[in-house]
């Protein structure tokens, strides 16, 4: 595999064999996501490290947090209105087949999130400007290719990555966290917080990009059968973007 050129077969097999079993876990776990309650969440997925988002709530600072398809992101998202004070805005991409999507949208929102089609975010950022809010990214979804600005080497290939995250936190200058969410057993989840960045604007070009990512990768190197490997993050290549 690609990702992991210094692994011999047998690992490899070995990280697919707990990608499935991991699967497998999600699917159940997201069927459940219909019937949890509140308490129960709670329990399953804690925040540790909220003291980086307090003191900027305390401040009255907005804030920008970003994660990545790895453990259970839907039950972490799920939790963010429960757990944190600002008004959470979760920036997702549509699924296509609308019953699906009605589906999730349903569930996703149940305890209070709101969740914002990619293309509505600089409006809705406009319209909750005098509001405190945290907008959250899922960073590692696949841009169109024909919408593909920058590239960056994750997992030992030639990524396009969206920019979005990055864009948002220049024009807004709000900080950014990085929601760490790791495996602890079947069902129960904890999230770290870190600091991207407090002053956006003190950044250089991409740095905020190359951050998240460098954090993601770090997560996966550690444990990869908790990235969703499904998802066709390698589908454009370099040559086709630039043709």
């Amino acid at each position: 595999m690609k990702s992991f050129p210094n692994k011999n077969i047998e690992e490899i097999i070995k990280i697919e064999k707990a990608f499935y079993k991991h699967f497998t876990r999600l699917v159940i776990e997201t069927i459940k996501m219909a019937s949890i309650s509140k308490e129960e969440l709670l329990k399953r997925v804690k925040f540790n490290n909220l003291e980086l988002i307090e003191k900027h709530v305390k401040n009255g600072q907005s804030i920008l947090a970003c994660t990545g398809h790895y453990c259970n992101w839907e039950w972490g998202m799920l939790a963010i209105s429960l757990t944190l004070c600002p008004q959470s805005y979760v920036i997702f991409k549509p699924i296509n087949n609308q019953l699906f999507n009605s589906w999730f949208y349903k569930m996703r929102t149940k305890f209070g999130n709101r969740f914002i089609a990619m293309k509505q975010t600089l409006r809705m950022l406009a319209s909750t400007r005098n509001e405190l809010t945290m907008f959250c990214f899922a960073n590692d979804q696949t841009p169109v290719g024909h919408q593909i600005q920058y590239w960056l080497p994750f997992l030992n290939q030639r990524t396009p990555v969206l920019l979005g995250l990055e864009k948002v936190a220049l024009q807004t200058n709000r900080p950014v966290i990085y929601f760490k969410m790791k495996y602890i057993k079947n069902g129960y989840y904890e999230v770290d917080c870190e600091t991207i960045c407090d002053d956006p604007s003190t950044t250089t070009e991409y740095q905020i990009t190359n951050m998240s990512f460098n954090i993601l990768e770090n997560m996966i190197n550690e444990n990869p059968a908790y990235w969703l490997w499904s998802h066709r993050r390698w589908k454009h290549s370099k040559q086709e973007n630039a043709g």
